[in-house]
């Protein structure tokens, strides 16, 4: 598919790269990028070449939450389809087989920290700023704040929800809101070989777990561990399994079959 509204390239290392490019909107969302945005998730997704998907932003933010230019008078129905077409990248995001990290510079405001903390992992520049801003307007980001919830627990969550601040960097690692916080200049660098070392690793055994995480996140304790231990089950019956166990035995790479 063409796009005309992210950038997405499939690199030799097996990591993906999607490209929020709306720079002279700070990469806000409009319903057509958020279609193509989860469009090129799911494409992604399915493509056999890629193991993990790198999500950045063009220009000088990562994304700056939801274009309000197109806030315009609709009734409940078609307020409801509009929003749900803005927040459907970030359900898709924890459907996906394949891990997701995001990349941040700049603003990651409201629908952008919403998608922030969507992603699997994220790693952000040392002057990134992140925040859930919508109240600033007199709206809300109830959206967002869920992914951000799981992230940072129900305190911070309703703080971020309630104030609307932008917090910095260092903020947002403390909180568990992000993974990793590097210095503005090598944030193009260390993410791709924080992506390439996740993608040299076993695709199947990254997609079990992610699947085997997200599935058993609202189970209850218990039978969280019936639902892992399948799971893990699963994984042990694979050749990659024993592949991986093969080549860390005979001290060499593995050469994973994804099956």
């Amino acid at each position: 598919m063409s796009y005309e509204n992210v950038i997405v390239e499939i690199g030799d290392d097996h990591v993906a790269a999607i490209t929020l490019n709306r720079p002279g909107s700070l990469n806000t969302f409009t319903a057509p990028l958020a279609q193509e945005l989860n469009q090129a998730l799911q494409e992604l997704d399915a493509n056999n070449q890629t193991r993990v998907i790198l999500l950045k932003g063009a220009g000088k933010a990562f994304c700056a939450g939801i274009d309000i230019s197109g806030f315009s008078t609709k009734n409940v129905m078609e307020y409801r389809d509009w929003i749900e077409c803005m927040e459907n990248p970030l359900v898709t995001i924890s459907r996906m087989k394949k891990p997701v990290i995001a990349q941040v510079h700049g603003v990651a405001a409201a629908n952008g920290a919403g998608l922030v903390a969507a992603a699997d992992l994220a790693i952000v520049g040392e002057n990134a700023r992140l925040g859930l801003t919508a109240i600033n307007v007199g709206l809300n980001c109830i959206g967002p704040v869920v992914p951000v919830s799981r992230s940072v627990g129900r305190k911070k969550a309703l703080e971020l929800l309630f104030y609307g601040n932008l917090i910095s960097a260092t903020e947002a690692l403390n909180m568990g809101l992000v993974n990793r916080v590097v210095p503005d200049a090598d944030l193009e660098k260390e993410s791709r070989n924080w992506a390439a070392i996740l993608a040299q690793k076993s695709p199947l055994a990254l997609q079990i777990a992610k699947k085997a995480f997200y599935s058993a996140a609202d189970q209850d304790y218990y039978k969280s561990f019936e639902y892992m231990n399948e799971a893990f089950a699963r994984l042990c019956s694979t050749e990659d399994a024993k592949e991986g166990i093969s080549a860390f035995l005979e001290k060499r790479s593995p050469d994973w079959k994804q099956k």
